[in-house]
């Protein structure tokens, strides 16, 4: 007898699933439901529907060789069945049983199964503010929302948007609103940086000094508090902290609820996410019964515990997974190291593993470097300069994160790719160091800018370097805590000079030996250079010559610049 297979979701895993089973079981009764009428889509690419580079929905609903992926190609091209507008209502494990409903029909229906998929996905959190069900309030939830969106601002009626939340969803739309739209965007996040889950302190800088410069406006630290309007005009305004802000539309991006209500409600485990529960195999605690995607926790590879992780990259790899132990393989998912890429105008970031506040949160002793380097060879007409973030365990010195931002997106995302598959074997900071990379002037430097990470991470462990993150030095340094030292040549920094004064002295690295006589030693001193190489060598000079409060900007003046680039303006 062939072997029935229900599948729950049909947008990535879902469909992944089937035509991944059909290839290896001809034979196999496929049938895959969904409460909606578009299917088998990229959700990821909806910021960019709303923004333009996308020209229409078909564009995400469609093959590579441009055939659209409805009912009608997998039937005929795939042989699954696929039914639209059907509602997953409860499981009867016993007698392993779904119980549907056809929403347009009422119709209900008992379907068996030999073995049942969920893949069911998250839906995004409505916050409970006052006014979130008035019109014009969206969730980029599916393809319905995206079309919705962008033809009220085509439209023309939209001139002023407010985005709630500064993850990636929210930073993708704020850009899709203000780069084709001109609209006049706001984000608003209650945390103190933007992208609070992905990157630290530093990185997360870089990409809202994007955002800033390309005129988008971030509030942190805020909440909505309420959002105006009726039901006739829709939005009006939304309160945050005291203020009105005027505004046409407001896009909800505050994260994803994982789908598993009727799952739970049929006695599988959930985590403390709300997501399901799955084993290596991808089973959910009923052994007939798998599950993946975004409505699944899955097992962090650096900290060992477990996190949902919603990209439709996961989701299609899991899919495989999961048709081959239907089929009778032993494939194993071992989990997650994160890894997460996001564009922001013309500025590209790229993490995996933790964050420095993550790791110090569940008990590591976190240590980190931040570099900024040429991402080609520095003599190479392309080349720019990219930032590195690298975290590791003081005690073990085992890499735990990595975040990297820079102008040119492949260059960013290849650094991180680089090491986030090492993170779960427990790569250390000596293996950074030499870790061995493709190298030609129009692709990296003759060391690397991952090499460059290491090794001012392990010099920050031994102690040579004494760091101080460029966020901190601007802020200390606008409240006249601390004394700079130039170790560029004069013309660099002569433009500091003249606005500083006597907070910001020069002394050439080239000249630092004779003059150590001018070098102050009664207060503390941060050292400036172009990318924080000179100034380290300086500082290991400063130090052996009997100066010991004195500390290295990391990433020098590229750096600083990157985090705040009105600086010359403090």
């Amino acid at each position: 007898m062939s072997k029935r297979v229900i599948i729950v979701g049909a947008v990535a895993l879902g469909p992944k699933v089937a035509c991944r089973l059909r290839r290896l079981d001809p034979d196999a009764q496929i049938t895959v439901i969904d409460r909606d009428n578009l299917i088998s889509y990229g959700g990821c690419g909806i910021p960019y529907y709303v923004g333009g580079d996308i020209n229409d929905l078909e564009g995400l609903c469609s093959t590579s060789s441009h055939v659209l992926r409805d009912p009608a190609f997998f039937r005929s091209s795939k042989g699954v069945n696929i039914l639209p507008r059907v509602e997953a209502m409860s499981i009867d494990r016993d007698k392993k049983t779904l119980h549907i409903r056809h929403l347009d029909t009422e119709k209900k229906e008992a379907l068996p199964y030999d073995k049942l998929v969920i893949a069911t996905g998250a839906t995004p959190v409505r916050p409970p503010i006052p006014g979130a069900d008035l019109p014009r309030v969206f969730t980029v939830s599916n393809l319905h929302s995206a079309r919705d969106i962008k033809d009220t601002i085509s439209k023309g009626k939209v001139g002023r948007a407010v985005v709630v939340g500064a993850g990636a969803i929210g930073i993708e739309m704020a850009e899709a609103l203000t780069d084709l739209w001109g609209v006049d965007t706001t984000i608003v996040e209650m945390a103190d940086q933007i992208l609070p889950a992905a990157l630290g302190k530093n990185m997360s800088r870089v990409v809202e000094m994007e955002l800033k410069q390309n005129n988008v406006t971030i509030l942190l630290s805020q909440k909505v508090d309420k959002i105006n309007g009726d039901d006739t005009s829709g939005v009006t305004s939304v309160e945050v902290g005291g203020k009105t802000l005027p505004c046409d539309l407001v896009v909800m991006s505050a994260g994803v609820r994982p789908n598993t209500r009727f799952a739970k409600d049929a006695g599988l485990a959930v985590g403390s996410s709300g997501a399901l529960l799955v084993d290596r195999g991808l089973r959910t605690t009923d052994p007939h019964i798998y599950a993946g995607g975004d409505c699944v926790e899955l097992r962090n590879l650096v900290n060992g515990e477990n996190m949902t992780m919603p990209l439709g990259s996961l989701a299609n790899r899991q899919g495989r997974i999961i048709a081959n132990n239907i089929h009778g393989r032993a494939s194993k998912f071992k989990g997650t190291v994160g890894t997460f890429c996001i564009k922001a105008f013309d500025m590209a970031a790229a993490k995996a593993g933790l964050t420095f506040a993550q790791a110090r949160a569940i008990g590591y002793d976190p240590v980190h470097a931040v570099v900024a380097q040429s991402d080609r060879a520095h003599f190479y007409p392309s080349s720019r300069i990219m930032y590195i973030h690298l975290i590791a365990d003081r005690k073990t010195r085992r890499i735990l994160g990595i975040e990297s931002v820079g102008g040119q997106g492949d260059a960013v995302k290849a650094r991180v790719d680089a090491v986030a598959p090492l993170l779960s074997a427990g790569i250390d900071v000596d293996e950074v160091c030499s870790l061995e990379t493709g190298y030609a002037p129009p692709f990296a430097s003759a060391m690397d800018i991952i090499n460059n990470a290491g090794n001012v991470l392990d010099n920050i462990l031994e102690g040579r370097n004494v760091p101080m993150d460029p966020v901190d030095f601007v802020r200390e340094f606008a409240k006249d805590q601390i004394q700079v030292m130039d170790v560029r040549d004069p013309k660099e920094a002569a433009p500091f000079i003249e606005k500083y004064k006597d907070k910001w002295m020069n002394i050439p690295q080239d000249q630092l030996r004779d003059r150590l006589d001018e070098v102050p030693s009664d207060r503390p001193l941060c050292l400036v250079c172009g990318t924080g190489a000179r100034s380290y060598e300086c500082q290991v000079l400063l130090n052996q010559k009997g100066f010991d409060n004195v500390c290295n900007v990391q990433g020098g003046h590229a750096m600083i610049l990157a985090v705040a680039p009105d600086f010359m303006d403090i």
